[in-house]
């Protein structure tokens, strides 16, 4: 068991660099591990101000985490109108809205009772 939480933690951690290397909002890090009949460890949840940003972080953490890890998502959703895109990563889920969307659909609410956890970019 030891093996899946490290390649989880740095699966985050790639996500986390994708999403702040193209200036994703409002970071947020849901461990659902707590949770019984749950569908992955983690939700990753950040949202753009455009379109456009939409795509860009979604080419990003996409990059980012094939370039450091290998990994490529297991299913990627929503791409084509850039409103609420979804990457499946096996116990890692992205998800990026565009904000209203993100507002309208409000995760964080449907899962309060998971532990969640704004993310902050580092300083260098």
């Amino acid at each position: 068991m030891k093996k899946r939480t490290d390649e989880a933690a740095l699966l985050l951690k790639t996500v986390f660099r994708g999403i702040f290397e193209k200036k994703g909002h409002d970071v947020v890090k849901i461990d659902l591990r707590g949770l019984e009949n749950r569908i992955a460890d983690y939700f990753v949840i950040c949202h753009g101000t455009s379109t456009t940003q939409v795509e860009a972080l979604c080419d990003s953490v996409e990059d980012t985490v094939r370039i450091e890890t290998g990994e490529k998502p297991l299913h990627l959703e929503g791409r084509e109108n850039g409103f609420w895109v979804l990457a499946d990563y096996g116990n890692v889920i992205v998800h990026i809205f565009l904000e209203k969307y993100r507002q309208f659909y409000s995760l964080e609410s449907l899962w309060a009772d998971a532990v969640i956890e704004t993310v902050k970019e580092k300083t260098r």
